[in-house]
C-alpha cells in the first residue's frame, strides 16, 4: 500500500510540476508522461510506471495537428 501511495505521489508531482508558456508543449509533455507511465506499468509494474512517466515527459508525446481548418472564400473567413 505504501508503494502505491509513493507512485501516485510521484506521478502527481510529475504532472503538476510541468510548467510551460506554450499550451502545445505542455500538452505534449503531459501526454508523453501518461503514455510512458502506462507503458512502463505494463512492462515493469509500479517502478516501470515512474521511470516511463519521467522518460515520456522528457521525450514528449505525439504532435497532433490543429483541430480547426480555416480559409477565405469570397471575402469571408470560413472555419471547420
Amino acid at each position: 500500500m505504501r508503494s502505491h501511495l509513493l507512485v501516485a505521489t510521484t506521478a502527481a508531482l510529475l504532472v503538476f510540476s510541468v510548467g510551460s508558456a506554450d499550451a502545445r508543449v505542455k500538452t505534449r509533455t503531459l501526454t508523453g508522461a501518461a503514455i510512458g507511465a502506462g507503458a512502463g506499468a505494463v512492462v515493469a509494474g509500479p517502478p516501470g510506471a515512474v521511470v516511463g512517466g519521467v522518460a515520456g515527459a522528457y521525450i514528449g508525446g505525439p504532435k497532433l495537428p490543429p483541430r480547426r481548418k480555416c480559409w477565405w472564400h469570397r471575402g469571408v473567413r470560413r472555419c471547420r
